[in-house]
């Protein structure tokens, strides 16, 4: 009980309750049997997802740009570490005028519950950024200016879904029929799994930031780096002297430059013109009907 107040305060803004909108309103394809399963929440990490979703943290209206961004927790796709790499990464985001969503997805190290990394997770994902995308116009955010970004096991969901090749849409719902490609990539002490990528030509512009003696992430974020900028796509790296995995959003290294890393996302996102409107319209694809959440 104490872990769930944790997190449910950590959910918490002063300025608005948050609303979690579920990906598949009849349940996710291929666990629909098991989308009433509570997950289970130990000391703010949560587990047991069967019912996918995204939490809404909006920017505050005076100073929203119509950015936004889909959060990708990390957690060796046993866990989600919802609030460090969840939670802390949306306001901070929304400190910068974005508005974030934070996805819950299903994790295929957690149990026996059959899930694949690329068939579930990334779907989980890719689900994620269309959804978004159908109801830009709800959320108050162009259809043009939609990232995600990941953390270290969420950061290979990235690179699956940005810098891979997708397979083809299915089912019939609209939402489905919208582009499920992001506009820019952010990858956090991002895991091996998605590189080298294999729809590099393609990918969105990137921002990729590691530790220089994480053995086991920092190899496939210098990879990437060099596939993107190898195939002319517009990308930054940061990798920090003497530190390790899971820095998070900075708060937990006595580094000054690691706690300030957010500020070069932040000037990044600048430089890219990501904080400025880039077109009028609806969202790619068809409208989206008036979800029902």
């Amino acid at each position: 009980m104490k872990a769930v107040l944790l997190l449910a305060a950590a959910l918490a803004l002063p300025c608005a309750a948050q609303t979690t909108v579920k990906l598949w309103p009849a349940g996710a394809p291929g666990s629909e049997s098991r989308r009433n399963e509570p997950e289970t929440v130990r000391d703010t990490y949560v587990s047991n997802v069967h019912d996918p979703s995204l939490t809404v943290f909006k920017a505050d209206p005076r100073h929203a740009n119509g950015a936004a961004v889909i959060v990708v927790p990390g957690g060796g796709h046993r866990i989600l570490v919802m609030v460090n790499e969840g939670v802390a990464a949306a306001k901070a985001l929304n400190r910068f005028g974005v508005t974030a969503f934070v996805l819950k997805y299903r994790l295929a190290r957690d149990g026996d519950a059959g899930y694949t990394i690329e068939g579930h997770g990334a779907a989980d994902l890719r689900r994620a950024v269309r959804l978004v995308r159908a109801n830009a116009t709800q959320y108050g955010i162009d259809p043009k200016r939609l990232g995600v970004m990941g953390f270290s096991a969420g950061g290979e969901l990235v690179a699956l879904v940005a810098d891979n090749p997708a397979p083809p849409a299915s089912g019939a719902d609209l939402v489905e029929r919208t582009s499920a490609r992001p506009d820019f990539q952010v990858l956090v002490y991002p895991g091996p799994l998605g590189s080298p990528a294999r729809a590099i030509e393609g990918a969105p512009p990137a921002f990729i930031v590691a530790g220089a003696v994480d053995k086991c992430c920092a190899p496939p974020a210098i990879g990437l780096y060099q596939q993107l900028v190898g195939a002319g796509v517009s990308a930054e790296l940061h990798l920090y002297a003497d530190t390790d995995h899971a820095f998070n959003m900075g708060a937990r290294s006595e580094r000054v430059s690691v706690q300030r890393w957010p500020d070069r996302l932040h000037d990044w996102l600048l430089d890219g013109g990501w904080m400025v409107q880039r077109g009028d319209g609806p969202p790619q694809g068809v409208p989206a009907p008036t979800p029902n959440w």
